[in-house]
């Protein structure tokens, strides 16, 4: 099969990454629960409710993370504009959370991460999961 895009999604995560600050998931493990950060979950819904989430995540689609966060727009959520936090975003396998991070960083955010591997590394880690929690 020829390759139909002069990038493809490999290229673009690989672009984002470059372009990111990344913590390791060990990091991100002994940094849960500290005041100082936000895990943000970009899965989607059904996701979460498969599989839980990390205690205490946010939930943000990846589809409404540039309006959530944004101050100036009419979806923005107050949780999301503390900027003495960092927001440390994830996803299943780092892909969507690396785009995530790099669109919210290209619009001008400095205090976002991801962490590496994601939520199955998470879990496989033996890092701490909750369900899905009711407020998006």
């Amino acid at each position: 099969m020829t390759k139909k895009f002069k990038k493809g999604i490999k290229d673009l995560v690989a672009e984002a990454e470059a372009a990111i600050d990344t913590i390791s998931l060990e990091d991100a493990i002994a940094q849960h629960g500290s005041d100082k950060l936000m895990f943000v979950d970009v899965r989607d819904v059904r996701e979460l409710e498969r599989d839980g989430m990390i205690p205490g995540a946010y939930h943000v689609p990846r589809g409404m993370a540039e309006f959530w966060f944004d101050p100036d727009s009419p979806y923005f959520k107050e949780d999301l504009g503390d900027e003495n936090k960092t927001y440390v975003l994830y996803c299943a396998a780092a892909w969507r959370s690396a785009l995530t991070a790099k669109t919210l960083k290209d619009m001008g955010m400095e205090n976002v991460k991801q962490f590496a591997d994601g939520f199955k590394a998470w879990k496989e880690a033996g890092g701490p999961v909750g369900e899905r929690a009711k407020k998006d």
